[in-house]
């Protein structure tokens, strides 16, 4: 009888095992090319990449970390503070608008609100030596609790002329929103795979040890990492207001399931099965499509819920049985 310890069987059932997540994503969006009505529609599509925008740019900030800290979920890297440092940079400007405040000054104090945020994460994680997971949970909780404290908790509406032009403007058939996230992917893209400080980065987040041998600066390069997620996070804010149309409680809450489905599932997009930017944007458009498709079919919320629960089990079981595949 076969042993399923042995490593070389066990690489070679990780390679089916870790495409079943993809494959049961590409299930799902052929039968929804089959049964929901507008599905591929233009109209539609173009709903599905401005809905994407505020979730991809979070992924792009939560691959940044993982890339720099490794993807092993409970010590690698991990940020599920990022939708909160959002939604609290949304509430931030949305509590301007409504007294009238200077929006360029409401940009500046959203945007070091979430640099302070992500240097807490930091700090907690290579000064303290917290676990990631935990430090950043622990984060998230506090931050909600403090954008509950500025908005008590209600709904802030806002229509602002700018804000109205971002939302609902278009160039070249596409929503600003889109243009404005392709931007922050190229910008990403560059600063995390293709620049020095980006193969210095995924160095200390392949191997910590030989980081260290080969001289990197591996706690600076993840404090970094925090540093970057938050800003998109920032980023992720105007998209995100732009979308509500102001501050919603609780807003933050299905960002951080889909977040973590979106920039696991881009790894079966890379030849290493690995976290990229590029997977990142890939998951991200992926799981919005499943959303809509769903909504589509007019499929009840909660069932929503499950069916990415399920699915970012499987992702994880799959990359845990592909790192055990390993030798």
């Amino acid at each position: 009888m076969s042993d399923l310890s042995q490593p070389g069987l066990r690489r070679r059932l990780a390679f089916p095992i870790d495409k079943i997540p993809l494959l049961l994503f590409a299930a799902l969006l052929v039968f929804f090319c089959f049964q929901a009505p507008w599905f591929l529609s233009w109209q539609n599509v173009s709903v599905i990449l401005k809905q994407t925008a505020p979730l991809a740019i979070l992924c792009f900030g939560l691959a940044c970390v993982i890339i720099g800290g490794g993807d092993d979920v409970v010590s690698g890297g991990i940020d599920l503070s990022l939708p909160a440092i959002s939604v609290l940079a949304v509430a931030i400007i949305s509590i301007g608008v409504q007294i009238e405040a200077n929006i360029f000054l409401l940009a500046l104090l959203a945007v070091t609100a979430a640099l302070l945020a992500g240097l807490v994460n930091a700090l907690m994680v290579v000064r303290v030596g917290l676990p990631p997971l935990l430090a950043t949970l622990a984060s998230s909780v506090a931050i909600v609790g403090l954008t509950n404290y500025l908005t008590r908790q209600r709904r802030i509406s806002i229509d602002a002329p700018w804000l109205v032009a971002f939302r609902d403007g278009t160039l070249l058939g596409l929503p600003w929103a889109v243009w404005f996230m392709l931007a922050v992917f190229v910008l990403y893209q560059f600063v995390v795979h293709h620049s020095r400080w980006g193969q210095h980065l995924q160095a200390s987040g392949g191997s910590r040890e030989a980081a260290e041998l080969a001289g990197l600066p591996v706690n600076s390069l993840m404090l970094r990492s925090y540093l970057l997620a938050a800003a998109a996070a920032a980023l992720a804010a105007l998209t995100l207001l732009a979308r509500g149309s102001g501050s919603s409680p609780g807003a933050e809450e299905p960002l951080l399931l889909e977040m973590v489905l979106a920039t696991f599932i881009g790894t079966a997009f890379s030849r290493r099965r690995v976290v990229t930017v590029w997977g990142a944007l890939l998951g991200a458009l992926l799981v919005n499509a499943l959303s809509n498709g769903l909504a589509l079919m007019r499929v009840d919320i909660f069932w929503v819920g499950t069916v990415k629960g399920v699915l970012i089990l499987l992702v994880l079981a799959a990359a845990a049985v592909q790192r055990r595949g390993q030798p």
